[in-house]
């Protein structure tokens, strides 16, 4: 029998993969299969993601179990850092998150545009339309108003549903494209463009897979966690995976590898080769109503982590300001969805987006994960106490952490603005931290 407030094996296993599965899929293959020089590269991108997305996974569950506290990253960096290090990443942390909600805006209008623009849409059109999305819930926010479990849970059916019909695709011959699809020669190109198109797809797949750093979160709160923990985030990732994969060949026999490079709507295409034009544009609707669900889910949940750092001291007082009679944290978050449209004015197209959130990403979760050696040092004590410690340590958070620090420098590698501008808000934030810790002495 499971004891009260304790996670099973199968509710674990639940948590992974309703933290993995998002909006990601629905666009992410045409990403990495324009990065990926041969359907090879293509594939091995999202088969060595979900390795990835499993180490650190572990990595994240342990680091929870060593050390259990209500702050998740902020306290952990401050433990093992220092706070400077725990605000400036938690602000692009912040920062990440709030272009990963531009990015998937952008995803619901690609999807949203053909069924308004019937001329085709120009990308500034399709950031306006996201733009607009985040806006509208911005003020939906400020009214207070709340998106139901319920709602949540018909937006995860959809989600599910979608991918579902998608793989059943490969049942129907008759949908493939069997076209030519002529693939780049490899023996023809050097090591270093073959090892550039893979870093670019993987970060495609990486962004995709995101959502496991969560399990941070649960490392005391499951049953024997020593097996279940491993247990329950390998299957979890295994079904991702093989899920993502599944639909990802799907893209592949029936839209066509090249055709995938430079195809939008992906997912409605499928539908209407399957079912004709209406369900495609059904499709959409749903597809950009879920959208707007995750935007809502953001502009919930983020504005609640800059209201803590500001409790904190980290932030300025303004950022807890709160209308009491809504219950709406109002500076905190017009600040936020501030930053979501900027995100979308700076850049209007997905993958402007999902590079600069890779990088930020890439400076989060390297050094997060780092904090586990550590951890180990710091809570020797614990060992041996019943607490998860992974198999295998140090070798998966080390190929986590280089897998990372390797995307990171590859984006860097191929747009240089991307590594220019992350580095920098990173500094500035660093920079920032000092500077409000010296006028707070200086007041007192």
């Amino acid at each position: 029998m499971i004891p009260k407030n304790k996670l099973g094996l199968f509710s674990l296993t639940m948590i992974v993969i309703g933290l993995v599965i998002g909006m990601g899929i629905f666009r992410t293959s045409k990403d990495a299969a324009q990065a990926a020089l041969t359907p090879s590269i293509f594939f091995l991108a999202w088969i060595f993601g979900g390795v990835v997305a499993f180490c650190g996974a572990l990595t994240y569950a342990e680091i929870g179990s060593r050390y259990p506290v209500t702050g998740g990253y902020y306290k952990i960096f401050s433990y093992a850092y220092h706070p400077s290090i725990a605000f400036a990443i938690n602000c692009i942390i912040l920062i990440s998150n709030a272009a990963s909600l531009s990015g998937v805006a952008l995803i619901g209008s690609e999807y949203i545009t053909p069924l308004i623009f019937k001329d085709g849409a120009s990308d500034f059109a399709k950031a306006l339309v996201a733009m607009s999305a985040i806006v509208l819930f911005y003020g939906v926010n400020l009214k207070g108003l709340r998106m139901s479990s319920q709602t949540q849970n018909i937006l995860m059916l959809v989600k599910i549903g979608m991918i579902l019909i998608l793989i059943s695709s490969l049942f129907f011959p008759q949908l493939y494209n069997n076209g030519p699809q002529p693939a780049v020669d490899l023996k023809t190109v050097g090591f270093g463009s073959i090892l550039l198109s893979f870093a670019i797809a993987l970060k495609a797949t990486c962004f995709t897979y995101g959502g496991y750093q969560q399990t941070i979160n649960f490392g005391e709160e499951i049953v024997n966690p020593q097996k279940n923990i491993p247990r329950g985030i390998f299957i979890g990732i295994l079904v991702i995976v093989s899920l993502y994969l599944a639909v990802s060949y799907a893209y592949y026999k029936v839209i066509g590898f090249n055709e995938l490079k430079e195809t939008s709507g992906i997912a409605a295409i499928i539908v209407e080769k399957m079912f004709g034009p209406t369900a495609s544009s059904i499709t959409s609707v749903l597809l950009f109503v879920a959208v707007l669900a995750y935007v809502n889910v953001l502009l919930l949940s983020n504005p609640r982590v800059m209201y803590a750092m500001s409790e904190d001291g980290i932030l300025p007082a303004a950022f807890k300001k709160k209308d009491e009679k809504r219950d709406v944290l109002t500076v905190s978050l017009t600040v936020f969805a501030a930053i979501c449209v900027i995100v979308l004015f700076f850049a209007k197209q997905f993958n402007e987006i999902l590079s600069f959130t890779i990088f930020l990403d890439s400076i989060g979760m390297a050094t997060s994960a780092a904090t586990i050696f550590i951890l180990r040092k710091r809570t020797r004590h614990l060992d041996g106490t019943g607490i998860y410690s992974m198999k295998l340590y140090p070798l998966m958070p080390l190929l986590f952490i280089a897998t990372y620090i390797f995307v990171g420098v590859m984006i860097g590698v191929d747009n240089w603005r991307y590594a220019v501008i992350g580095t920098s808000v990173f500094l500035v934030f660093l920079l920032l931290y000092f500077i409000t810790q010296k006028f707070k002495k200086q007041k007192t």
